[in-house]
């Protein structure tokens, strides 16, 4: 069995911190509490509720994924209580982009999207949200990736239709 080099999730936290729906969940409760104080009554008290609902499932979510790196394998492990596992297989991946908004900057996450031939993406971007220090494992990640097709003898050749001209 090859050795973990990195295992993570998306992060809850840095969502609430990172990003406009997590700023807006967040300023549910006081929204809730200021609203109970100042009508006298319970009701306002279910926006602290529905922020709390929101977080719980944001968490069981990210809960629900772990990401496990090693020298020629990305691992995806999935589930609660249904678990599977899929891999990428590092050499198969093309291109690793990284995007993170002002506010992600800010919070210290990023988001992560592959691009790779393998069957796990179906051809599709595959993309892993709130990620904590995702420039550094972007980086780690590529250069893996190079490694991977290096020892593998794998080089990336890119095809090109040209038009035919009438």
């Amino acid at each position: 069995m090859p050795q973990t080099l990195d295992r993570f999730r998306s992060s809850t936290l840095g969502w609430l911190k990172g990003t406009l729906a997590g700023w807006g969940t967040v300023l549910l409760v006081p929204i809730g509490v200021v609203g109970a104080l100042v009508t006298g009554t319970w009701w306002p008290l279910l926006f602290v509720a529905l922020a709390l609902v929101i977080v719980a499932v944001k968490w069981l979510g990210n809960l629900a994924t772990t990401y496990e790196v090693t020298e020629d394998r990305l691992i995806l492990h999935r589930g609660v209580l249904n678990k599977s596992i899929d891999e990428i297989e590092l050499y198969r991946i093309k291109d690793i982009r990284i995007d993170f908004s002002l506010i992600n900057q800010w919070a210290g996450i990023g988001t992560i999207t592959i691009q790779s031939s393998d069957e796990t993406t179906g051809g599709k971007p595959f993309a892993i949200a709130n990620i904590e220090h995702a420039r550094e494992r972007r980086e780690k990640l590529r250069d893996l990736v190079n490694a991977a097709r290096q020892a593998r003898g794998v080089r990336e050749l890119d095809m090109v239709q040209e038009a035919v001209m009438p």
